[in-house]
């Protein structure tokens, strides 16, 4: 088993396209076609952790956290993350991070922490926009019935409770060939006309290489004229957050009780209490203070989340209840997470839950 069938699996649960721009995701060390011995799962991929991989002979490990954000110039160990990244190399251990891929996946971090507090009747608190692309392209309006079943068949037409959507014009296309082209209909160097079909369809940007295959090999002419564009609409199953409910409404005191219970946390910091019960209940795992407003538009009762500033406390305004649970704690069901999903999938060597915490902050 290859690292690229590995990475080929988790990029099914969190594409490498639903990253947001700053991220830096995929495979950071390594080469995909090393075979797989054994696999450890972290949230963050620390000097601890290759050396926990060392000992439990596993040479791929997959991180939530990169353990590389910006570029590097050098790798002479002077940081902790050098220092990881020689170490790694030098026995042989690639790192795959997949981060704010997962953060925007229906069923990834956010998606955990809902299962964690049992919340039910959920969905995406902000849809991501960016993800949903349009592709036009023109053709022989007899050969327009294949090319959109292929294209549908590639994963095109998708689009919230729908498929197999798109939308068909009728014109007349003209060309002419130079005296190298080869036309499948009319003649070189002579002012052509066909009835075409104006074929417009959305997909997802992930299905962006299947689609454009898919293209290439159901369209008849020598050049194919087509365009991709983004589109302005959001995605309802993929992006950050999620919003649930509790089985039951319950007194903001018990349900800060039952976060810092549930949630394995020593310390929750909250916004001053609205005097109402928690039926509704909206999460973010990680830095979440930007989704705050988000949460009070989706009619939260509390928003739990991590990171947040001391000015980021006044923005509940008495209409929601903030719960910071501490950035690690938010996320650390993540590696449950991972580990649940390789292991449906691979059955021919170890995955392993790293035993390491790698929780930088303490608490007295």
């Amino acid at each position: 088993m290859k690292i690229k069938e590995v990475t080929n699996y988790l990029e099914k649960l969190a594409p490498l396209q639903y990253a947001e721009d700053f991220d830096n995701v995929g495979l950071l060390v390594g080469n995909y076609d090393l075979e797989v011995s054994g696999i450890l799962v972290t949230l963050d991929t620390l000097e601890q952790t290759v050396e926990e991989a060392i000992a439990k002979n596993c040479n791929l490990i997959v991180s939530f956290h990169p353990i590389i954000f910006e570029g590097m110039k050098k790798f002479n160990g002077n940081s902790y993350v050098e220092k990881v990244v020689l170490k790694a190399i030098k026995n042989d251990i690639a790192i795959y991070a997949t981060h704010t891929a997962l953060d925007n996946s229906k069923n990834g971090v956010s998606a955990k922490m809902c299962e964690v507090l049992g919340l039910t009747n959920t969905k995406i608190l902000m849809p991501k926009k960016g993800i949903i692309k349009k592709l036009t392209t023109y053709i022989p309006s007899n050969n327009a019935s294949t090319l959109r079943t292929a294209l549908f068949n590639a994963g095109a037409g998708n689009i919230g409770n729908y498929d197999q959507c798109s939308f068909n014009t009728e014109g007349i296309g003209t060309y002419r060939g130079n005296e190298s082209s080869n036309p499948v209909v009319g003649e070189k160097g002579k002012l052509h006309s066909e009835k075409e079909t104006k074929i417009s369809i959305v997909f997802e940007s992930k299905n962006e290489s299947k689609i454009l295959n898919a293209l290439q090999k159901n369209h008849p002419y020598e050049e194919i004229a087509y365009e991709i564009t983004t589109t302005e609409n959001v995605h309802q199953n993929i992006g950050m957050g999620m919003i649930g409910e509790l089985p039951l409404e319950i007194e903001e005191k018990v349900f800060l009780q039952f976060l810092k219970q549930t949630m394995k946390t020593d310390c929750v910091r909250h916004s001053n209490f609205i005097n109402k019960k928690i039926k509704k209940v909206a999460v973010l795992g990680g830095s979440g203070s930007f989704a705050i407003s988000n949460a009070k538009k989706a009619g939260a009762d509390a928003y739990v989340s991590a990171d947040f500033k001391y000015h980021d406390f006044f923005k509940a305004e008495n209409q929601i209840l903030l719960a910071d649970i501490g950035h690690y704690e938010s996320e650390q069901f993540t590696k449950n997470l991972l580990v649940d999903y390789l292991t449906k999938k691979f059955t021919n060597f170890a995955i392993i839950l790293s035993e390491k915490s790698t929780n930088p902050i303490y608490y007295i």
